[in-house]
Parts: structure tokens; sequence; C-alpha cells
């Protein structure tokens, strides 16, 4: 499975950095970092929120942008709107350079979630470190009991933790663990397929009151306008915006004709 290798590999990574750079290391440098953004105020300011994404690669579709320039692909999405930028952290899978998430936060206004495969504490001071305002956590990757001990830590450093979920068993859990923003994956980690079906089977189950992302698979103002219907607070959107000449452009299409849907203005 893919997901299965993915996190192997992850494991021996982080037993390499660790010897690297020791934890209290990495706990002095997160003391230094600048204040945290508000994630979860973004997702909830009107309309359709878009979360763009930077990354060099992807395991399923191979290079996306091998000459990307972080900073200055960030700064064409907050030209173009979205509401946070998603740097993706992983080098060996994604292509991921060890300082992309700092030219990001420091090149731009919104919050910056660091999406990565994050399976200990030491990875979640890492990005209080880098400056992360949020961290990405997978539930398909941990189990309960470290989902809730990673949120709770996410918490307690101020950054904001967007649980991942594919499946109900994983709402479940995230709800159990008191998660306050879940990501609906529309992609299965194990596969690597796609089905936008999936945030409109799992929305209704996050109570009121959460922030819900749905993430994977967006290219097109339809898609972003029927995740608009199905009631989710944001788009997560990453390929298309790497691959695109018009980022910018792109992120307002995306929103535009979301909230467009929204007003009852497509039919």
């Amino acid at each position: 499975m893919f997901l299965d290798d993915i996190l192997e590999s992850k494991r021996v990574e982080i037993a390499q950095r660790r010897s690297q750079e020791p934890l209290a290391s990495i706990q002095r440098r997160a003391a230094f970092a600048p204040g945290t953004r508000d994630f979860l105020g973004a997702l909830k300011r009107p309309g359709l929120g878009v979360i763009a994404e930077i990354k060099r690669r992807s395991p399923s579709r191979g290079e996306l942008c091998p000459n990307l320039d972080p900073a200055v692909r960030a700064a064409k999405y907050e030209e173009g709107g979205c509401v946070a930028v998603s740097v993706v952290t992983d080098g060996p899978a994604f292509g991921a350079l060890p300082d992309d998430l700092k030219v990001v936060r420091a090149k731009v206004s919104v919050p910056v979630l660091r999406k990565d495969f994050i399976l200990s504490e030491y990875q979640v001071w890492e990005a209080r470190a880098m400056g992360a305002d949020a961290v990405l956590l997978i539930a398909a990757a941990l189990s309960p009991e470290m989902l809730s001990c990673l949120t709770g830590l996410t918490l307690g450093l101020e950054m904001c933790p967007l649980v991942e979920v594919h499946s109900s068993d994983e709402m479940k859990v995230a709800l159990v663990v008191g998660a306050s923003v879940i990501g609906i994956n529309n992609r299965d980690l194990h596969g690597f397929q796609v089905e936008m079906e999936t945030t409109r089977l799992l929305r209704p189950l996050a109570p009121a009151g959460t922030a819900v992302v749905s993430e994977s698979g967006f290219s097109t103002p339809e898609q972003a306008a029927l995740a608009a219907s199905w009631g989710v607070d944001a788009i997560l959107a990453g390929e298309a915006l790497v691959r695109s000449s018009d980022p910018a452009d792109l992120i307002r299409a995306l929103s535009g004709a979301a909230n467009l849907e929204l007003r009852g203005g497509l039919r």
C-alpha cells in the first residue's frame, strides 16, 4: 500500500533528523519563531476560501514544477485572494527543500499550513520552528491516541491542527479528539485515486461550528462550486495551481464561481 511505504520511509527520515538536531535544539528555535496567524479565522471568512498549495512533485503525477520558486508562487497565490498557503515539506516523495515553508511564510501575510506526514511530536515542534501557523494531521497515519497527543501539542504551541479524514470512521476519531478544523481528503492515500463524492458523503458528519476543508482534485470553477454547494468552508488546491501559468487568476475563478453558487447564481 502506498501510504504504508511513505510512512515507513518517514519514520527513518525522522530518526535521521533527530540524530542531526536534537529536540531541545528544535524547541529553542521554536521559541524565537514569529507569532502565529489565525488559520481557523481565515477559513471562517464569508464565502468559499481557497488554500493554495506549494509542491514540486507528486508521487502519483511525478514532476509538477521542478524549477518552482516557492516565494514567487506564494505571492501570486496571495494576489489571487487565497485564504492560506499550504506548503508540502516532505522531501523524498514531494521534492520539498528544507527552507520552503520559511521563505513562503516570510513572503505572504496569510496563514501557512505545514503539510507533511506528521508522526511525532518532534515534527510538530519543527513546524513551529519553521514558522507554521497550522499543521496537517492525517487520521489514517496515526493511532487515535497519537492523533489526540499531536492535536494537543499543536494547540499548545498556538498552531491550528487540520485533521484529515477519508472515511466515516476517521471522521468519528477526529471528532473524539476535538478537531475544530477537519480536512476531507478526496484522495485515497492507499491508492491515490480521487473521488469528489467523498466530500459529499462525509461533510454532513461534521457538526455545526466545525470548519471543513475539501482537499484534492480541484482544477475548475465547476468543481469548486460543487464543493461549495455541499457546505465546505474552503477547498485545498495544489497541482492545478502549481501547473498554472496564472495561479492568481485561477484562484479568483475557483472562489468566484463557488461564491456565485452560494448566492444562487449557478443552476
